[in-house]
């Protein structure tokens, strides 16, 4: 399998060519030209093509005869760069590759997702004090969203909890929607979250699914185990 990640260099996306190189996959990252010596690790393993996750152009060379694209949905800056990422590689990706998306807890696919009073407050009061400073905006990753639920491409959105360093603790649970009780730890480790989008790569049961995660070996996980998660 040929797979493009879109975002290689930052943590999350060292994660993901790791999982990938060491599955077999052949693998092309995209990421700014000045973060390319982040990716020395995997020199000779992986080709790295430099430039702006969201020009449409180097997206299109990236993304050319591969059957999945990984791509971490940042909201930084208020350049719609995360919205303008995730329509480059709607637009330029193989018919029928696999497009696997990162973003958080804060996105919704039905409305149906019940947040705590604490994650409301930071996403409101974090995203108006972010955007004011032109350090990040939340709404762009929405968009971006909904543009990808929209799309008829064979898309997951993997919805990430608060995340943690440390070693694997296996494939994290999953769940339709934030308020299962399976995900009221609220954390799982970059590493696994990294594993879970490389992962659905081969599971067609996560196409046209928004799966919100938590590490496996968490409180929660391990109370709801066997539970229905979807």
């Amino acid at each position: 399998m040929k797979v493009c990640i879109v975002g290689a260099s930052g943590k999350l996306g060292q994660y993901m060519v790791q999982h990938a190189l060491d599955r077999g996959y052949e693998v092309v990252g995209v990421c700014r030209e000045q973060s390319v010596a982040k990716l020395d690790a995997f020199k000779g393993r992986m080709t790295v093509i430099p430039g702006a996750t969201n020009d449409s152009a180097v997206i299109r060379k990236a993304v050319a005869e591969c059957d999945g694209v990984l791509t971490v949905l940042v909201p930084w800056g208020v350049q719609q760069y995360s919205t303008g990422t995730a329509q480059a590689v709607l637009d330029n990706a193989p018919p029928g590759a696999r497009l696997i998306f990162s973003c958080g807890w804060h996105i919704t696919r039905d409305g149906q997702d019940v947040y705590s009073w604490k994650l409301t407050t930071f996403v409101k009061v974090f995203g108006r004090i972010a955007r004011l400073v032109r350090f990040a905006d939340l709404d762009d990753q929405v968009e971006a969203c909904r543009r990808i639920f929209a799309s008829d491409t064979r898309w997951t959105v993997v919805r990430g909890s608060d995340l943690e360093e440390g070693p694997s603790q296996g494939l994290p649970a999953w769940s339709r929607h934030v308020g299962d009780p399976i995900l009221e730890s609220n954390l799982t480790r970059r590493i696994d979250f990294a594993l879970f989008m490389v992962a659905a790569l081969e599971n067609d049961e996560l196409i046209h699914e928004a799966p919100a995660i938590v590490g496996c070996q968490t409180p929660s996980a391990l109370a709801f185990q066997g539970a229905s998660q979807r």
